[in-house]
């Protein structure tokens, strides 16, 4: 991506993330991608971004990977 931040509201849910992120890399839906929190586990796609913020991230941001294959959790 050529932006590396983005300015999300908390009650988007995860598979908001997941589905923009889909259409900017123009993915199938056969293709995979992962997600993950702080390179450390991979979130439920129900889970708002307020509450993984209030719960995993720094300075009211949230930090997020994406990978086309699996690479943590």
């Amino acid at each position: 991506m050529k932006q590396k931040n983005y300015k999300v509201e908390g009650e988007k849910q995860i598979n908001w993330i997941i589905a923009f992120i889909r259409k900017y890399l123009k993915l199938e839906e056969k293709d995979h991608l992962f997600v993950y929190v702080n390179q450390a586990f991979s979130p439920s796609p129900d889970q708002t971004v307020a509450n993984l913020t209030s719960s995993f991230g720094a300075d009211g941001k949230l930090v997020l990977y994406y990978s086309r294959s699996q690479a943590w959790g």
